[in-house]
């Protein structure tokens, strides 16, 4: 589900696990002093001076000393939207991180619209956080704190179930005699819609609402982060490479088509027409229409990427692209006729919500409220 929009990555979120984990002390940042804080930014600031770089072994180090002062907890929405270590990014599109506390720092990392963080240490005017797996410094300008922070994080964040077990069955009614809907293998994650206390927890597949087994999976409150400029390199190659595979198979199947006319047309269809799908396509077709819809509309917005693929793929945009589930669904090709057509509407300018740019499971939020969702 969208949620930056409803935005969303396990790969590009701050999980904070509340289910079947044992979590740190909830406390242990908000005790800490500010000698801590210096010292912590001692150690993750060597590693961030001009000309370094973020590689996994930093990271890991990185994250281990700020283990060390409590500044990574593990709990529920209610702690972590209570904890004053809470920053949010209070920018239109995106924001440099830098290794030093001042504009000519290096760039280590981008954090977006609507992603959040952990503070570090604070001075002079800036914030050092991390975001995933950024590290480093952002100007309090383009940052929320205190109750800023935690109602933005109450609204862009979300919760989301991931597959404990080999194969998760989905089902129907909220029994072990239920229907079986589909069958999730381990890893798998899902936007959570009520994690209720009979055992049971309902998720929302392709947008109406399913039944897991609360024992079988973990169950986390994520909040988007950003990306370490090794990390948006890596991805802005994937996705050029996945696109020109696209172009050249698309190109042998028929001399009709062009590598320009697939690339702009057939492929982005296919690649819109599959999101839909897997965000709603147990809703109606207006309700399939709205979901393409907002995504053109994040095209057209100058706060967003200018591109299907870029809003789809960027940073924590949606939980099926952070799952690959949009990827296999592009390559299976079992894309229903009433997606594609939803997805070509949309792609022609059509949109039945107007300008809206977000859309969440409906829980009772103003919008548009077309099937399960609303639109705002």
């Amino acid at each position: 589900m969208f949620k930056r929009k409803h935005a969303l990555l396990c790969l590009a979120g701050i999980t904070i696990a509340t289910c079947m984990t044992a979590g740190l002390s909830v406390n242990a940042h908000a005790a800490a002093t500010k000698s801590s804080l210096v010292g912590l930014n001692a150690g993750v600031g060597a590693i961030l001076e001009h000309g370094s770089t973020n590689g996994d072994d930093v990271i890991a180090a990185a994250t281990k000393a700020v283990d060390s002062v409590g500044a990574v907890t593990e709990g529920d929405e209610e702690e972590i939207l209570n904890k004053s270590t809470l920053v949010m990014a209070n920018v239109k599109q995106e924001l440099n991180v830098r290794s030093t506390p001042d504009n000519d720092g290096e760039k280590v990392g981008k954090i977006y619209k609507d992603c959040g963080g952990t503070i570090l240490l604070r001075e002079d005017g800036w914030t050092k956080i991390q975001s995933g797996n950024v590290i480093g410094w952002a100007n309090d300008k383009y940052l929320l704190f205190d109750e800023d922070a935690k109602e933005l994080a109450k609204d862009v964040g979300n919760t989301i179930a991931t597959v404990a077990t080999d194969t998760l069955r989905v089902r129907t009614t909220p029994d072990a005699n239920g229907d079986t809907m589909v069958l999730l293998p381990k890893g798998d994650v899902v936007d959570v819609v009520e994690a209720g206390e009979d055992g049971w927890v309902t998720i929302d597949y392709e947008g109406v609402d399913g039944y897991v087994c609360s024992e079988f999976v973990d169950i986390s409150f994520r909040i988007d982060n950003g990306e370490t400029i090794d990390e948006i390199k890596a991805r802005e190659a994937a996705e050029a490479a996945a696109k020109a595979k696209a172009a050249a198979e698309a190109q042998k199947k028929s001399n009709n088509v062009s590598y320009s006319s697939y690339n702009t047309d057939v492929d982005t269809t296919r690649l819109l027409a599959a999101l839909i799908q897997c965000e709603a396509g147990g809703e109606s077709y207006e309700g399939q229409v709205a979901v393409g819809a907002v995504v053109m509309n994040r095209v057209r917005s100058s706060a967003y990427p200018n591109s299907v693929s870029g809003v789809i793929y960027a940073s924590g945009q949606f939980t099926p692209a952070m799952n690959g589930k949009v990827g296999r669904l592009c390559e299976s090709g079992k894309i229903s006729d009433s997606c594609m057509r939803a997805a070509q509407d949309a792609l022609n300018g059509t949109s039945n919500v107007g300008s809206c740019t977000h859309f969440k499971r409906n829980n009772g939020r103003e919008g548009t409220v077309i099937g399960n969702h609303v639109f705002y």
